[in-house]
């Protein structure tokens, strides 16, 4: 028996066309949204076209192009915190992302037994954070996680080592725990909530760069994120380039009229008109 997928997929670079699945492959699972690689190069150069841009910027940047209402994540995912006079809560980013998904396993030891080797192997084999060890200068963490728990899959410290590790910040479609602390060190997250619980027996890691969903957008490896006060917009890499030159119109022609606005009305030029 032969399956024919008769839509067109287009991911950057990789054409997906008519592509056909017997049988035996579908039972062993296929992955029908292909994921291009790119270099930290092409990276660098990708996100230097998105310096200082806002997420309103890049909303009109994506209507400009015919993609209106895509890639806007759902408002309930909000930054953690703000710091309005550094703006440090802003960021842009690469995708790098992550999918955690509830687990179903029942091997938690009886109370008081033995309990941090169960943990330590929970941590280790099922809910582990692969992902780390191929964090880059310029990425974003995008986690999709089991939104709807009461989970803290992030907490002050794997946080910290993420961004020592390079990352500008990190979106979750669920939650973080130590969240005081998480404001006091300055790392850009943008969440639905607070958690309490630990990720051991909560949840498992699925998949590290493969398509997530978040705030009921589709996020790829290589995608452009971008956040701040607004909250989270996500630019499909294809067609980064092609947005990010008309958000700079954007960002130029307010900057312009606001400056002249300020100077009528006597207001010391801030940072967001310079």
């Amino acid at each position: 028996m032969v399956i024919k997928i008769l839509c067109i997929i287009l991911m950057g670079p990789m054409l997906v066309f008519g592509q056909i699945a017997n049988s035996e492959h579908l039972e062993k699972g296929v992955n029908f949204i292909r994921v291009p690689t790119y270099s930290q190069e092409e990276n660098e150069r990708i996100l230097k076209l998105y310096e200082g841009l806002r997420v309103a910027d890049v909303s009109d940047g994506m209507d400009r192009i015919g993609l209106q209402n895509v890639g806007l994540v759902n408002p309930q995912i909000r930054a953690a915190w703000k710091d309005l006079e550094t703006l440090k809560h802003q960021f842009r980013g690469i995708a790098l992302t992550v999918r955690y998904v509830p687990s179903n396993l029942s091997n938690r030891p009886d109370a008081n037994k033995d309990f941090g080797s169960w943990l330590s192997n929970f941590y280790t084999n099922c809910s582990s954070e692969a992902f780390i060890s191929i964090i880059k200068s310029g990425h974003v963490v995008v986690i999709d996680d089991v939104e709807d728990a009461d989970i803290g899959s992030i907490g002050s410290f794997n946080i910290l080592s993420w961004y020592a590790s390079g990352a500008v910040g990190v979106v979750t479609d669920a939650r973080a725990r130590d969240t005081d602390e998480i404001v006091l060190e300055q790392v850009p997250l943008y969440f639905r909530g607070e958690g309490r619980g630990e990720r051991p027996g909560r949840n498992m890691l699925e998949s590290v760069n493969r398509p997530v969903s978040i705030g009921g957008v589709l996020v790829c490896p290589g995608d452009v994120v971008v956040a701040d006060g607004d909250g989270v917009i996500v630019v499909p890499r294809r067609v980064a380039e092609s947005v990010a030159i008309h958000a700079r119109k954007i960002l130029e022609n307010d900057k312009k009229a606001r400056r002249s606005l300020y100077e009528k009305l006597g207001l010391k030029l801030d940072r967001s008109v310079k």
